[in-house]
Formats: structure tokens, C-alpha cells, sequence
């Protein structure tokens, strides 16, 4: 029997309508209406039809029922030039990273969530605290994926067929913390955007939900803060920072250059004059819609780690794939491309203990 939810979040995942989804498939938008809305059970032929369309395994259909993530728990960055279709499917896309989460950490134990929810606070506060607590100092955070993943942060890749979307963040039922990152961004952009959706995480919490241009502005001065402190920019003497300056100081702190310079503006470590003078400077040198020479992207260290006892273990990712009803493909989007590519054909072994996966802040 087919599984109603299911339907509908391979559909938005797909960034499909019920138009576009009977065109693919040959249903009519009538019989697809009543599949969604559990009046009416279609045919095998009619679910494989389906799961063509949907290039999802048949099984993906069968299987129980999925709730969604809530709209109001993701805040998504600029509203107005995404759509709806694009929210959608990057929010299912979001879903599915939580599936694939609940299997690995049925076979592994995971590191447990201590991100602390400071909504009282401004974000420098906020920020500072967040260091403190970490026990980061005023040194620069050397891999943004890594210092999540140690602190109970569930980090996964976004789908390239959303990247539309920059990043997302939200606590699954309200506990288990997620990021979710856009992996066509820069190094520098890429470090940012975890920084600023852990900012959503630590911000708006409890009563304050993640929404509106007034908590991206909060969690976008959190990302300045976080990876950028007041007491370590001091430290570096950056007082009226000439653009050359900026440059150097940038790969201390692994961020993009006008990010810095906003900062020290911030900060009025710099002029408004001296500043604008620097972001033109950036912007004829590249730096304004990219980072020159800038530095790798972060992966996953967990999911490695995880891929890597699977490997010891003989459990293929076509078995991981087949036991969340998911694509080798579809499975690889979600897990930073980290699947290995030679597939062993299925071959699979039990554990009768969890593998203890401990990550090391790099």
C-alpha cells in the first residue's frame, strides 16, 4: 500500500506540482490529488509509474509513514528569490537527511547535542558565550563542520538540485540539532554559513522562532562574532586595516575578505570611508562574487568516520541505500559526496555493539 506522505515528500523533494508530477507519470492530477490524500490506493503498475517519475526505488513508497520538518522551523535566507517549489525540496531534501541520520545512529553512538539555546542574548553575547563554553579561547576555529559534528550537530549536504538555497538549520522535534549546507558556496561562504545557522540554532530557540530579516540580521552578526572574535581581532592590531592588510589577516581566520571588513567596520576598528574604500578594492580584485585562491570546502568528518566502519564492516552503500528505500545517488547528495564509489555488490555483516564514533575538534 502506498504511503501517502511519502508520495508527497518525493514529489516536493523533486521540486514537482501535481501538474508536473501527472505529466512524468501518466496519472491524471485527480488520482494523484487522492493518492496524497489517502482516498484511494493506486495499482503496483500505477506506484512504479510513479517511482519512475520520482526516480526514487518503489520501496521508498511502501515504507511508514514520514511526518515533515515544519515550515516555521527553518528559516531560509532572502524568501523572496526562492520559491515555493525550492523551499519545498530543500526542506524534504532536509527530511531525508534525517532519515539517514535515524539509520546510522541505529548502528553507531553519536555524539550527544550540548548547543546551548541563548535567546536572551544579543549575538555578540551569544557568540562569546557559545566560545566560552566550547572552551574555543580567541584562536581562530579551524574546521566549522568538525566543531558541530563534536558538539551533537547533525551536518549534511545539500542536494546540488537545491542551490538555490544557501543553508538551513533546525532542531528535528524540537531536540536533535541539523545543518544542512549548500556545497557550491566557497570555502570562506561555506564556514560562514555554518557559522550563521548555528547562530539560528543558539538564538532562536525556546520562544523565539527562526524567521523574519531581523534573525537572519541576528544570526548573520552571530557568524561574525563566532568565527571572528573582538578580543582576537584586537589582539592582531587591526586598527585602520588597509585592503592589503585585510588579505593577510583574512587567512588567519579562514573567512572572506569583505566579511572581515564588515567586521572591522563593526567593530570601528576602521572608518565607513575606509571600509567602503576596501570593499571596492575587493570587488575589482574578484572578491566581492568569490574568494581567489581561497581555501578547500569542509566535509564531514562523522560521516566519513561512519562510511569508513561500514567499509570494515562489509555493508555496502547499496545496502545502506536499500535499507533507507532511498538511490545510491539520491543517498550521495545528502553526505557531502562521501559514498564510496565502488559498490561490492551487497555483501553485509552484523555488530552486535554500536561503534563508538568520537570526533576530534580539528
Amino acid at each position: 500500500m502506498l504511503t501517502s506522505s511519502r508520495l508527497i515528500l518525493a514529489r516536493k523533494r523533486r521540486r514537482m506540482t501535481l501538474a508536473s508530477l501527472a505529466k512524468m507519470s501518466g496519472v491524471s492530477t485527480r488520482s494523484l490529488t487522492a493518492f496524497e490524500n489517502g482516498h484511494k490506493n493506486p495499482a503496483p503498475e500505477t506506484i512504479e509509474s510513479l517511482a519512475r517519475a520520482l526516480e526514487l526505488p518503489v520501496s521508498f513508497f511502501l515504507a511508514s509513514d514520514v511526518d515533515e520538518i515544519e515550515v516555521d522551523a527553518i528559516s531560509f535566507r532572502a524568501p523572496s528569490k526562492i520559491s515555493a517549489l525550492d523551499r519545498d525540496s530543500a526542506r524534504s531534501a532536509g527530511r531525508i537527511a534525517v532519515e539517514i541520520n535515524d539509520w546510522i545512529e541505529h548502528l553507531f553512538s553519536l555524539p550527544k547535542s550540548d548547543v546551548p539555546t541563548l535567546p536572551h542574548l544579543s549575538p555578540e553575547d551569544a557568540a562569546e558565550r557559545v566560545r566560552a563554553l566550547w572552551g574555543l579561547g580567541e584562536a581562530p576555529i579551524p574546521n566549522m563542520v568538525h566543531l558541530l559534528e563534536a558538539h551533537g550537530v547533525r551536518v549534511f549536504s545539500l542536494a546540488s538540485d537545491c542551490s538555490v538555497v544557501d543553508a538551513f538549520s533546525f532542531r528535528w522535534q524540537r531536540t536533535r540539532p541539523f545543518v544542512v549546507l549548500n556545497l557550491e558556496k566557497s570555502g570562506e561562504r561555506g564556514r560562514f554559513d555554518a557559522a550563521h545557522e548555528l547562530g539560528h540554532l543558539v538564538l532562536h530557540a525556546e520562544h523565539r522562532i527562526p524567521h523574519g530579516p531581523d534573525a537572519e540580521q541576528e544570526a548573520q552578526q552571530f557568524a561574525s562574532a563566532f568565527l571572528m572574535p573582538r578580543s582576537g581581532l584586537h589582539a592582531q592590531m587591526l586598527h585602520s586595516a588597509d585592503t592589503a592588510r585585510i588579505l593577510s589577516a583574512k587567512r588567519k581566520w579562514e573567512v572572506a575578505a569583505v566579511a572581515l571588513a564588515y567586521r572591522l567596520r563593526d567593530m570601528e576598528l576602521i572608518s565607513e570611508w575606509g571600509y567602503r574604500t576596501s570593499v571596492k578594492q575587493l570587488s575589482q580584485m574578484g572578491y566581492r562574487s568569490g574568494e581567489p585562491n581561497g581555501i578547500r570546502r569542509e566535509s564531514s568528518q562523522l560521516l566519513g568516520k561512519v562510511f569508513s566502519v561500514l567499509r570494515s564492516e562489509k555493508i555496502s552503500p547499496l545496502t545502506m541505500a536499500r535499507d533507507l528505500n532511498l538511490t545510491v545517488d539520491e543517498l550521495n547528495m545528502h553526505v557531502f559526496g562521501l559514498v564510496p564509489l565502488a559498490l561490492d555488490g551487497g555483501s553485509e555483516a552484523s555488530s552486535s555493539a554500536k561503534p563508538q564514533l568520537r570526533l576530534v575538534q580539528a
